[in-house]
């Protein structure tokens, strides 16, 4: 049975991810109009509206600070520790099964468990840096691990019998392969990184921080700032994402020079 692929230009990917957008945007807005109450689904133009009067105040960047620097900052050191933690994991077994149920554990728990357990030990301005980077760890070590294991045997025989140095060997045999898992590992750690850290802020709520603003929206049901936050949170999570994935796509580029 053949498969078959359809690939677009990237002018249509663009004009189909336009289209999608405004499909969803006029949906939106018609079945706002239809439930007619703002306070349950308010339309495109009031959330937009909400949107810009956000952009007015002092706290709504202080917010997005405090929040996108503890969740990238977790984030970073997580994807440092896993990378790190896979490498000793794969030259030395013990180490690899004593993290083992560590990273079960961590995979298996609740998000919301983690948060209030966390809560007890840390202070809440803290909380959102500690659950990105728990939530980061598991993802970027069983990835790496994988890519490790899975590399070419054969390859490094080879090297071994044309005498590489180790060097070399890290730089074009095992980059080489692990980089692909470590990419699709970090695409998706960096996304539930931004989510966790935000459900921990939601709960914690430190002071100037997007959760805090999140949680007041709900209590004074201000649904229209509740979806104006969410953008927020989205285009964050897209812009970092697109930025770190790109950073670390040249870094690569240029290391195996």
């Amino acid at each position: 049975m053949k498969h078959s692929t359809i690939k677009l230009s990237a002018y249509s990917q663009r004009k189909y991810t336009i289209i999608a957008f405004a499909t969803w945007i006029i949906i939106w807005q018609i079945s706002s109009s239809i439930i007619n109450e703002p306070i349950f689904l308010p339309s495109p133009i009031l959330v937009f509206s909400s949107l810009l009067e956000l952009c007015t105040t002092q706290k709504f960047y202080q917010s997005i600070i405090f929040s996108f620097c503890n969740i990238s900052f977790g984030c970073i050191m997580g994807i440092l520790c896993g990378i790190f933690l896979a490498v000793i994991a794969c030259k030395n077994a013990v180490v690899k099964y004593m993290l083992m149920p560590l990273m079960y554990t961590v995979k298996s728990i609740p998000v919301v468990s983690f948060i209030i357990l966390i809560l007890l030990w840390v202070s809440s301005s803290y909380l959102s840096i500690v659950i990105s980077f728990l939530i980061v760890i598991p993802i970027i070590y069983t990835n790496v691990l994988i890519g490790i294991i899975s590399t070419d045997k054969k390859l490094i025989e080879m090297a071994k019998l044309f005498n590489v140095n180790k060097l070399n060997v890290i730089k074009y045999i095992y980059a080489l392969e692990v980089y692909p898992f470590f990419k699709s590992a970090v695409s998706v750690a960096l996304g539930l990184s931004f989510k966790a850290g935000i459900a921990a802020e939601l709960i914690g709520l430190p002071k100037n921080s997007i959760g805090e603003n999140l949680y007041n929206a709900k209590i004074y049901l201000e649904t229209a700032n509740l979806f104006a936050w969410s953008i927020i949170i989205i285009l964050l999570c897209i812009i970092f994402e697109k930025v770190f994935l790109f950073i670390i796509e040249k870094v690569f580029i240029y290391h195996i020079r």
